[in-house]
């Protein structure tokens, strides 16, 4: 080195050298190779270092009111409004040590840890940034909306273990349901696991379980149920189920009844989902079973009710691979109003149970499915299909413009009597084909004829103990779908119903079928798929009826007009305004007592606005302009704060009466309804209820409703109900 241009009596090299480190030294150079190569291999090693470390270690970013240093425990002291981040990491509380050496961090008083959505709050807690773990006391952690409050907590982000814990869902408050355990495993987004648990409401957990599983982000429906009241027929009564997770997958429990009056019903029961996919597997079974003491009067065929009473029911959805899926329904009731009695709100809307097994496979342009249809009960006639296997083809082009349809089916039939009557019995293979060929001579003209028939024979099959001999049918139809299409638009706005610009869209629609033999045969046939009633017009195609064994011949015209108001939407693209469609039958073959022209049937729905609603459906003879049948309803409403509507259905003969539903919002918390229903053709009202609801909590709904019933008769003419439904499970 050059001494001139060096500060003088200093040496770059002297910290090296053995005889001064701060005096120049007259060896320097003859030191200074060596120097250069220990440079040399320092450089190396921090270059390997530096290689073999993928980044630095971020340091913290700390704030605080004052700061000092411990030099006796290397510790760095902050007080007053502390604030550390560390690797999405926020750390508030009223002091911090922070151990530099050992990179933890002691927080005392006021304590809030978050990372994500997931937020803890204690009165000390010790966390350590070399593996995020952490320990805390007196602690409350969760995520909406789920949380958690304990003595103590250890663990890391992904998996936090709490003691002497308690778990609500929602907010602790006085109705939110908890748990209650010794140690309480939360994965944040995950999971919540314990064993020995107790569950409960607010404080109270009265109900031991020997464990709680729960996949968090899966739905609690039908964790929890109670209904109570009074009711003459049932005494003061008291209805509960309660489902515990015993696996992310399955909820299992009970219901129970208690019926001062009838006794007490008790069944297992429970609900079970695929739990990353519930969609892809779901379902859900309930029973019960009562000793009933009290009036149990007669069944549906006036017969005398036992004293043992009980019911099961299952249904049952999954989906087995992308393009195979299985449905299952079971409804076993060891007598016909046993539902009727103690779960009337599962009895009225399906009055008559069903029992099956579906599994359908869907091809590309094809259905492969099989039907089993079971009757394990004695008191409704069930055409039993045990079982049915499908094929359907959809319609596809096979050239020059043609279409085909091809559907069959293999099925073994059966239906038995229920008192007294024949038995039927058959086995039918069943096939039908169907080609069209639609061309449009205008771009608002469509017109398809089309030709088809239908193979079904018959073998096994017997009429009351009587055996038919195998018969082969063979039919055949032909006829035309004409339809029309036409449409109008019109520079009309109107701001207050936001209304910008109308279209008006016709169809008028023309179909034609003639079946000419579709009778023959009928003397031979168990006619176990037969015709049903219904007021509305039947399906007009041999390939789309069901009552394949009750068949009438045909030569029919169907004249109907489609019609649609739309307006502009800025979410949709556009809204209906208005729907309104007529169709009526030509026939020129008729059964007795039919007429050539059949009544005329109206749907009509008004929707101007989401807060009002028009549906109205009708038929009457175009002959005398008498009315047959006219159902409607007008819904009006005012967002959440209230709603009305009113209803009516009118068939005559047998039908005539009125209803109105009606809510309104009193407050946050409590909501008025009512509803009526008034039988013209009797003059009284049937059914009158007037309740309250209230919101616990945002966590359940308890309605009070007084209900006077009159011309029922099984059901009590007076009733008092408390019921209990989640609002967010």
């Amino acid at each position: 080195m050059d001494s001139k241009t060096s500060d003088p009596g200093f040496c770059l090299f002297c910290s090296f050298c053995p005889k001064s480190p701060k005096l120049a030294c007259p060896e320097t150079a003859a030191f200074a190779p060596r120097v250069i190569c220990r440079l040399v291999i320092l450089l190396v090693l921090g270059v390997a270092a530096l290689c073999a470390q993928p980044a630095a270690e971020t340091k913290p970013d700390l704030e605080a009111d004052r700061t000092t240093f411990d030099d006796a425990t290397g510790e760095a002291v902050l007080k007053g409004n502390v604030r550390l981040r560390d690797a999405g990491v926020l750390l508030l509380a009223d002091e911090i040590r922070l151990d530099t050496r050992m990179e933890v961090a002691t927080a005392i008083g006021r304590i809030s840890f978050t990372r994500g959505p997931m937020r803890l709050l204690a009165d000390k807690l010790i966390y350590h940034r070399r593996d995020g773990s952490f320990t805390a006391e007196n602690i409350r952690l969760g995520s909406h909306p789920y949380f958690i409050e304990g003595f103590s907590a250890v663990g890391n982000f992904k998996e936090i273990t709490v003691k002497r814990a308690r778990a609500s869902f929602g907010e602790p408050g006085p109705w939110q349901p908890t748990i209650n355990a010794d140690t309480i495993i939360y994965a944040p987004g995950q999971q919540l696991r314990s064993e020995n648990v107790t569950v409960g409401i607010g404080h109270a957990q009265p109900v031991p379980i020997p464990r709680f599983n729960h996949t968090l982000g899966a739905p609690l429906i039908g964790a929890l149920s109670l209904t109570g009241g009074y009711r003459r027929s049932l005494g003061v009564y008291a209805d509960g189920a309660l489902h515990v997770p015993v696996t992310p997958s399955v909820r299992l429990g009970a219901d129970i009844g208690i019926y001062t009056s009838r006794g007490v019903m008790v069944g297992p029961s429970g609900r079970y989902s695929d739990a990353k996919d519930p969609e892809a597997l779901r379902g859900y079974f309930r029973s019960g079973y009562i000793s009933d003491h009290g009036d149990r009067a007669f069944d549906l065929l006036d017969r005398p009710i036992g004293r043992d009473r009980a019911y099961a029911e299952w249904q049952h959805q999954q989906t087995l691979s992308p393009h195979l899926t299985l449905n299952a329904q079971l409804n076993w009731w060891k007598d016909s109003e046993v539902l009727r009695d103690f779960r009337p709100r599962a009895f009225f809307p399906v009055q008559e149970p069903d029992t099956f097994v579906e599994s359908v496979y869907s091809g590309a342009n094809y259905f492969v499915s099989a039907f089993a249809r079971f009757q394990p009960n004695r008191f409704h006639r069930v055409q039993e299909r045990l079982p049915e296997v499908r094929f359907d083809l959809l319609p596809f082009a096979m050239g020059n413009d043609f279409f085909q349809r091809f559907e069959a089916s293999a099925a073994v039939l059966r239906e038995d009597p229920i008192l007294a009557g024949p038995t039927l019995r058959s086995d039918r293979l069943d096939a039908y084909y169907a080609l069209s060929r639609p061309f449009a001579p205008q771009e608002w003209l469509a017109i398809t004829p089309m030709a088809g028939g239908r193979l079904t024979h018959y073998v096994n099959s017997e009429f009351g103990g009587v055996k038919f001999p195998n018969y082969l049918r063979l039919l055949g139809e032909a006829g035309a779908d004409v339809a029309l299409r036409g449409s109008g638009t019109f520079d009309y706005k109107n701001p207050q119903w936001k209304i910008d610009g109308l279209r008006h869209l016709i169809t008028p629609r023309l179909s034609y079928r003639y079946i000419p033999e579709a009778e023959k045969g009928r003397a031979r046939i168990p006619s176990i798929d037969r015709e049903v009633f219904s007021t509305y017009l039947p399906p007009l195609g041999l390939g789309d009826v069901r009552n394949i064994d009750d068949l009438h011949a045909t030569n029919t015209l169907r004249l109907g007009f489609d019609n649609v108001l739309q307006t502009r939407d800025p979410v949709h693209g556009t809204r209906d305004l208005v729907v309104f469609n007529v169709a009526n039958d030509f026939r020129f073959r008729r059964r007795p007592g039919e007429r050539d022209v059949s009544e005329i049937h109206t749907e009509l729905a008004l929707m101007p606005a989401n807060w009002l609603q028009v549906d109205v459906y009708q038929s009457f003879a175009p002959q005398t302009f008498r009315l047959r049948e006219f159902n409607s309803g007008v819904t009006v409403r005012d967002g959440r704060f209230w709603s009305v509507r009113f209803g009516n259905n009118f068939l005559r003969q047998q039908i005539q009466d009125y209803s109105v539903d009606a809510r309104v919002r009193l407050n946050e918390r409590f909501e008025a309804l009512t509803r009526l229903h008034y039988d013209a053709r009797r003059h009284r009202f049937n059914e009158q209820a007037y309740g309250i609801s209230q919101n616990l909590g945002n966590t359940w709904l308890v309605s009070y409703t007084v209900s006077l019933y009159s011309g029922r008769r099984r059901e009590s003419s007076f009733g008092f109900n408390v019921q209990i439904d989640t609002v967010r499970f």
